[in-house]
């Protein structure tokens, strides 16, 4: 049998729910995920005969930002559509969509892709489209049951070029564009609640050894469906590669379009049917909806548009002194990028006021760049991310404010509290809403700094471990950390570290 090799052709279509008060056509309430079933509903969104659409201007304007953080040429004036369809999930027999002139054009995202050698990928938007949601199907006892509730809510629906060469390109595009969508403040983009669903089209072709495609450019492909997680687009699309090798193996490639669902307990992908083509839709101008003009839209947009996800984590490193890792976890959500730029604010703003320090603003934040970025990555990306999630909460929910971190982080700075010491002020932070100074006076947690108390308490633990000094002495140095440990046992965890260890290593030599 002939060996072939085979390079995989990758393109996604990813709608995305948009986060207005309304829905797309009609003045229902854009909130399906926390109604009953069926109590957001009237004439227009179930299409009883008579009813006019009246497309939402917030819905519009949305798009239009999408478009330009994908850069997008944004079409203008923009039509809509019938698209044609017969499914119990579709009150109207067709959706309200855009055919030939949609909210935006061709675009070009660029996508770092962390820890690959291969560096970023750049994907081609082929167009961006406004459409309204269809009902939800809800299968249970063997009867399907249809909750209208998000019938009519607006969507945007992303159509890539082929451009993905691996499921991790994928998943990683996918991961940037829902940062996107948070930082731009249109929708949550939380594919496990339906914000943000994919639909994957994967085919495989033969090409050469410069990896040139032999024969046709395309193959037949097979779109995936029902994947509600990063995770499950990466395995449904790793899973296809293996399958449609084995068919390419056999001589027997697919041969036509087709859909299949992916099935998380089993781990595979299950043929649903033949795919249709456009020609199927019957697709129509939208009679009730007049061209819509959007040259106001486009130039307030482009004045709101706010710093992308890339920029901020290019910005953070260069301006913070952040490593690579650490910017991406304080830049992943905007609210907790927003939390790290104010408290960091806050910290240099406390630098150069202090008498201790000289210099220009400027010089003050270069001196302690990489002291501070490792200060907020410790206490922010790590203990203050990890205390929150124990409690249920986040960054985007917390009452914690940024001075109030800022603050605690500076006495952890000044050496006024060790790391000890300010986790258990910070979690009594959280439960009273207090400063850290007041948290700390009250608690009795400052750090003990009475190298003469410090001295005796070293002098009674060294009394007590006579041969471990002697195996100090002998060469051992490791054991300093063991007599810092009784130390900070026998204060309470108050000790100075910096002082015990200092003290220590006079009293040992």
């Amino acid at each position: 049998m002939e060996h072939r090799r085979l390079e995989t052709v990758i393109g996604l279509e990813i709608h995305v729910q948009l986060r207005t008060k309304t829905k797309m056509f009609c003045g229902c309430d854009n909130d399906a995920e926390h109604a009953p079933p069926n109590t957001l509903l009237c004439p227009v969104c179930v299409g009883h005969p008579g009813t006019l659409p009246s497309p939402n201007a917030q819905a519009i304007r949305y798009a239009v930002r999408i478009g330009l953080a994908l850069g997008c040429k944004i079409n203008s004036p923009i039509f809509f559509d019938r698209k044609h369809y017969i499914y119990p999930d579709l009150p109207k027999g067709y959706q309200i969509s855009q055919f030939d002139v949609p909210v935006c054009g061709e675009g070009r995202l660029r996508v770092e892709i962390p820890s690959s050698k291969h560096g970023d990928i750049e994907i081609r938007i082929e167009r961006a489209h406004l459409e309204e949601d269809a009902a939800k199907n809800i299968h249970r006892n063997g009867q399907t049951l249809v909750d209208f509730n998000r019938a009519g809510t607006p969507l945007v629906e992303i159509v890539t070029r082929p451009d993905f060469r691996s499921p991790k390109e994928a998943k990683a595009f996918l991961q940037e564009l829902r940062r996107i969508m948070r930082y731009l403040g249109v929708s949550n983009a939380d594919m496990e609640k339906g914000h943000l669903r994919c639909d994957a089209n994967i085919s495989l072709r033969p090409v050469d050894e410069r990896g040139l495609p032999i024969g046709r450019t395309y193959y037949p492909k097979t779109e995936v469906k029902n994947m509600n997680s990063f995770k499950a687009v990466e395995r449904a699309l790793e899973f296809e590669i293996v399958r449609q090798t084995d068919l390419w193996s056999t001589n027997s490639p697919p041969a036509q379009t087709t859909t299949r669902g992916w099935n998380e307990s089993k781990q595979t992908t299950e043929l649903q049917r033949v795919k249709e083509d456009s020609a199927d839709y019957r697709y129509m101008r939208e009679p009730d909806i007049p061209p819509i003009d959007l040259t106001d839209a486009i130039d307030e947009e482009k004045h709101r548009l706010l710093e992308l996800p890339a920029a901020k984590r290019a910005r953070f490193k260069d301006e913070y002194g952040f490593g690579t890792k650490d910017v991406w976890a304080l830049t992943d959500e905007p609210s907790t990028a927003d939390f790290v730029e104010r408290t960091m604010s806050e910290l240099v703003s406390w630098l150069v006021a202090s008498p201790d320090t000289d210099g220009t603003p400027e010089e003050i934040a270069e001196a302690h760049r990489h002291a501070l970025a490792k200060l907020a990555s410790t206490w922010i990306g790590t203990k203050l991310v990890g205390v929150l999630a124990a409690r249920g909460e986040s960054i985007s929910t917390t009452d914690l404010s940024p001075e109030n971190m800022a603050e605690l982080m500076r006495l952890v700075f000044e050496r006024k509290l060790n790391n000890t010491a300010a986790l258990t002020v910070l979690e009594y932070m959280l439960d009273s809403g207090q400063g850290p100074e007041t948290v700390m006076q009250e608690r009795q947690l400052s750090s003990m700094d009475d190298e003469t108390a410090l001295g005796e308490i070293i002098d009674g633990i060294l009394a007590n471990h006579p041969s471990h000094v002697d195996d100090y002495k002998s060469g051992k140095t490791v054991l300093l950390q063991f007599f810092v440990g009784m130390v900070q046992k026998e204060t309470g965890g108050k000790a100075n570290p910096h002082l015990t260890k200092s003290i220590l290593e006079k009293k040992l030599r």
